[in-house]
């Protein structure tokens, strides 16, 4: 019973540490260049972001190689900040967008980078295990028009409900 019980939780834990199919990790990730501030534009609902406004996520180096998390956002409903800080390592190599992040223990999630503005690292698409995971990040608290179309289209075409995000509100 105990082998199967480790097979199972393997099985699922691996399960978390997928993608979607169809999205694919974007190549030539530079790591320094994605460190730093980043304001989540557009997500899918999910319970640990529910009400969430003003919504950042920074990126540093931790001293074992990997990266510290903290992710940041105003709760409108208790008129106060939450933050939750995390870890993130690489999943295959440092050069292709793809992590594994922890905010809970042992427990990893996918952190899949699938489309990454080249020439400023500007705004990212981030997908998770799944098409309930997704996520536009931007270094400002706008994008363009332009970008907002190409981030429903393609997420759109991939399987994503895209019908169902939620833009994040960055006003004071």
């Amino acid at each position: 019973m105990k082998n199967w019980l480790t097979v199972a939780l393997a099985l699922l834990l691996n399960a978390c540490l997928g993608a979607p199919d169809g999205v694919a990790p974007v190549k030539g990730f530079e790591l320094n260049r994605y460190l730093g501030t980043w304001y989540e534009i557009a997500r899918l609902d999910h319970s640990f972001e529910r009400g969430l406004e003003r919504v950042t996520a920074n990126y540093t180096m931790r001293d074992d190689g990997g990266v510290r998390v903290l992710n940041r956002g105003f709760s409108v409903s208790d008129q106060a900040w939450e933050e939750a800080v995390g870890k993130a390592y690489f999943v295959e190599d440092d050069n292709t967008g793809y992590l594994k992040v922890s905010f809970f223990g042992p427990f990893y999630g996918s952190y899949v980078i699938f489309e990454l503005e080249q020439d400023n690292y500007d705004y990212a698409f981030i997908s998770g295990p799944d098409t309930s995971y997704l996520w536009l990040l931007a270094r400002t608290p706008e994008v363009a028009p332009e970008v907002i179309e190409q981030f429903e289209r393609q997420a759109g075409r991939l399987g994503f409900d895209v019908d169902s995000l939620i833009y994040v509100e960055h006003a004071d």
